[in-house]
Formats: C-alpha cells, sequence, structure tokens
C-alpha cells in the first residue's frame, strides 16, 4: 500500500508553506505501509517557538485555502514546541529544534520511504544545523566580550 494522491498532495502543500515560513528540514515518510491510521507523516522544525507557531498557522491556512482541508486534531499550541496538526490522510509535526533532536522522529520513520517534496522543502536540509553552528559562535563571541 502507499500513500494516496490526495496524501501527496496534502505532503506536497504542507512542505511549500513550511519552506516558505523558513522551517528547517522539512521531510515527509510514506507510513502507510506500517500505520494504518494514516498515509504520511511530515516533519518541520524551528528555532523559536514563535517560528513553530507561525509555520503551523501558514500550514493550515493553506491546506485549508488551496485544497478545501481542515485538520481534526491540533495538539500542542500552548507551549508551541511540537505542533502536531492530524488530518487523517497526514499528520504534520512542526517541532521546535531541541525537541526534534531529542525525540528524533527520524529515527523511527527511517525504514519507511521517503516522499519527494517540492525544491523549496528540499532546501531546507540542513538549516537547523547550520542555524545551530551560527548561534554557538554568536554565544562564544558574547561570551568572549563579557571576559573582557
Amino acid at each position: 500500500m502507499t500513500a494516496t494522491d490526495r496524501s501527496l498532495e496534502l505532503i506536497n502543500t504542507a512542505a511549500q508553506a513550511a519552506a516558505d515560513k523558513l522551517a528547517h528540514d522539512v521531510i515527509a515518510y510514506d507510513v502507510s505501509d506500517v500505520l494504518s491510521i494514516t498515509d504520511a507523516f511530515l516533519l518541520a522544525s524551528a528555532p523559536s517557538d514563535r517560528q513553530v507557531k507561525s509555520i503551523v498557522d501558514e500550514i493550515e491556512e493553506r491546506l485549508l485555502k488551496e485544497l478545501g482541508a481542515k485538520p481534526v486534531r491540533r495538539e500542542g499550541d500552548r507551549d508551541a514546541r511540537w505542533i502536531l496538526l492530524d488530518y487523517v490522510d497526514i499528520v504534520v509535526h512542526v517541532q521546535h529544534s531541541e525537541e526534534r533532536v531529542f525525540y528524533a522522529l527520524e529515527r523511527l520513520w527511517k525504514d519507511c520511504p521517503e516522499i519527494e517534496l517540492p525544491t523549496d522543502a528540499k532546501a531546507t536540509r540542513g538549516k537547523a544545523e547550520e542555524h545551530a553552528k551560527l548561534k554557538a559562535a554568536e554565544d562564544e563571541a558574547e561570551l568572549g566580550e563579557e571576559w573582557r
């Protein structure tokens, strides 16, 4: 069994929306062979709670406007560290970068086929690592200035 055309359409629209809001490391998996409750997972992350919420809002708005899809469930809004949108056909996970590293959902689904995403979404790969290096360099520079 593979993800339906509708699921792929939802995934691609959601991935593009996430990329447009500067999400990091957008990836999707076809989980239809191992789960009966959904066809696909979309994973994305961001370095701040505010950006996580912004990405989720954009995905939700774009799926409603372009495809008429509303989530049946939205969880995690309060802390905005990991927000889940359940569209039945797909489940979208947008996590704060720290949660993404800690929970490592990619390890759970690595045996599932990866879904081909739009070019903009693929270009987000490695952005979390780049951001972490920049942040570490900034923190180090700040620390150095404090000691002067």
